[in-house]
């Protein structure tokens, strides 16, 4: 189970997927295709050996009834009619007439190819031509004699001559047609074996087909088989396969129509007929097996094309369990990798975005709960010991100390207080403290300073985070306020933007101000997170500006300094009025 869960993978999975499907197409193209096609074969296989026997079957008809054509010019001629006339009416032909028949013979005998010899012969079966004296009884059986009586002045086809093997026999009744076809003799004709050849360059296909002549008792009278064919053989029907000297055949039979009982025998080896199918299959296994092995190729580029990045962004995806989230190089050539790859670095900019922000935040609440840990000791301790000296100081009537302690009591327990859910506060409530530490820092420098908190009331319950305002203010009483002679004065304001949905709070002084060097300096430090002067660490600015962006992201461009040298220095920030509840519970989500 563990060896198959291994072999799952989406390469597998894919490879496997495409080689089933292919197989299955060319399995079922290949049977299909073999099917018709192969069928299609057969029937031309078998069309060109019915086609073969038509021609041998027509050439022999035409060679046959050339010989008739031939017998029947011999037996009508006028001369030889004149001559067998004079002979059946009881008179005997004289040497110079039989000389006369022989030289009629001899020139019909001259137009034709293939005969051998011609004899012929009286009603009392007396030869007249040749000039010999055999007779007719001595040169054919009686029952070829009676053959040709019954047809009637056709020629009559005998097949092989038992006296010649090398010749064919024919014979045909001599008719008078001046004297109503009456009988006049018998003509005899002996055929050269050589003139019946079936095997030619028409009839033949690249001597794949074996042809005989058989005549009517089954004899071969010409073929290109073997003579001892069995004779069983020769009275096979057409199509049924047969076997002889350990091969198959399918003979084809045609009967002859100029001569009765002669037929063409055609034997085509069975292996010709599936010739082209045995040539299909071969071409059908080589295409299927050349067509699997580059579809396997092709497979499993396609499938490495696909997993080899899936697999790349899995190993730097297991990275990030161990802290290290990296983008990955973009070189895919196809574009859902591509865009994968894309969504993946950009998550991992994102997400190492947001660590960097949480742990900066992580950093800077640390440090802040640290100092509130230094600062509190014993937060009940110093409370109680200031409620004492404000009870104390009523009872002396020392009303303008005694509002200072309350102050300050004011300014510690709001500085203190840690609680998770007061993280967030409003306007007012951050106005009220930088107030409190107004009033506090007006008893120390007494005459010197002079402050006040302008703007619109209805922006004073706009939620904010907590220790926005009072940094600002105690820097501009430190860099402003305490650098100059005489009064000095600072302006707490808040207002509408121009950008709808947001307020500006700045805090301004009548300081001596700063050169545009020094503010770009700030500026650049307040980057770095670190501005130091020669009063103390200063991170109370760069603090400001840092949770203005941590907060409000890009809905804040973070703190804003306006100055110039003796004409004072303004500080201020935009936030939009609907986020902080928003900050609020995300930022507890955070936390929780």
């Amino acid at each position: 189970m563990f060896q198959f869960n291994r072999m799952n993978t989406l390469r597998n999975q894919i490879f496997l997927g495409f080689v089933l499907v292919m197989l299955l197409v060319l399995a079922s193209v290949g049977f299909f295709t073999y099917g018709q096609v192969s069928e299609l074969l057969r029937n031309n296989a078998e069309n060109h050996i019915q086609q073969t026997a038509v021609q041998a079957t027509g050439k022999m008809d035409v060679l046959l009834h050339q010989m008739e054509t031939f017998t029947m010019q011999v037996a009508t001629n006028a001369s030889i009619q004149s001559l067998m006339a004079k002979e059946a009416g009881g008179t005997n032909l004289t040497f110079e007439e039989r000389q006369v028949l022989q030289h009629e013979i001899r020139k019909q005998q001259a137009y034709v190819s293939g005969v051998q010899s011609i004899e012929l012969y009286s009603n009392g079966f007396r030869v007249l031509f040749p000039l010999t004296d055999i007779s007719l009884y001595n040169r054919v059986p009686n029952e070829w004699i009676r053959e040709a009586d019954r047809a009637a002045g056709q020629l009559v086809w005998f097949g092989i001559d038992k006296n010649n093997p090398n010749q064919i026999t024919a014979i045909r009744r001599v008719r008078l047609i001046d004297q109503s076809f009456s009988n006049a003799g018998y003509l005899l004709v002996r055929i050269d074996k050589k003139y019946f050849e079936l095997i030619d360059a028409n009839t033949s296909s690249d001597g794949k087909e074996e042809m005989g002549l058989i005549d009517g008792s089954g004899q071969i009278i010409a073929a290109n088989f073997s003579a001892d064919i069995p004779q069983d053989v020769l009275q096979k029907t057409d199509g049924k396969t047969i076997s002889m000297h350990g091969r198959l055949y399918i003979p084809i039979q045609k009967q002859l129509e100029a001569a009765t009982g002669w037929k063409v025998l055609i034997l085509t080896p069975a292996e010709y007929a599936a010739e082209g199918v045995s040539v299909l299959r071969t071409a059908i296994l080589v295409s299927v097996m050349v067509g699997v092995l580059l579809f396997l190729i092709l497979t499993f580029i396609l499938s490495t094309m696909i997993t080899s990045p899936i697999l790349n962004l899995i190993k730097a995806m297991r990275g990030a369990k161990y802290g290290s989230l990296k983008p990955i190089p973009v070189t895919s050539s196809t574009l859902e990798i591509n865009e994968l790859n894309n969504t993946y670095n950009q998550m991992v900019a994102y997400l190492n975005e947001l660590i960097e922000v949480v742990y900066e935040k992580e950093i800077i609440q640390s440090r802040t709960e640290l100092k509130a840990l230094q600062a509190q000791i014993n937060p009940h301790f110093l409370f109680n010991t200031l409620e004492a000296l404000y009870w104390a100081l009523e009872d002396k009537d020392e009303e303008e100390l005694s509002q200072v302690v309350v102050a300050m009591s004011g300014l510690f327990r709001y500085v203190i207080n840690r609680a998770d859910d007061d993280e967030w506060v409003t306007v007012a409530d951050e106005l009220e403290h930088a107030e409190r530490y107004l009033k506090i820092m007006e008893m120390r420098l007494i005459d010197r300073l002079k402050w006040s908190i302008e703007g619109d009331e209805s922006l004073r319950g706009v939620p904010i985070p907590k220790l926005l305002i009072q940094p600002l203010v105690e820097n501009a009483i430190s860099h402003g306020v305490e650098q100059r002679i005489g009064q000095g004065s600072v302006v707490i304001g808040i207002e509408k933007t121009e950008r709808p949905g947001y307020i500006r709070i700045s805090v301004t002084d009548n300081g001596p101000g700063m050169s545009f060097d020094k503010v770009q300096s700030l500026y650049a430090a307040m980057k770095l997170g670190h501005v130091h002067d020669a009063k103390g660490n200063g991170v109370g600015i760069s603090n400001v500006d840092r949770r203005l962006r941590l907060y409000y992201g890009e809905e804040t461009q973070g703190l804003q300094i306006q100055s110039e040298q003796g004409a004072g220095t303004r500080m201020s920030f935009e936030i939009p009025i609907e986020h902080g509840g928003e900050a609020n519970e995300d930022d507890s989500d955070r936390r929780r």
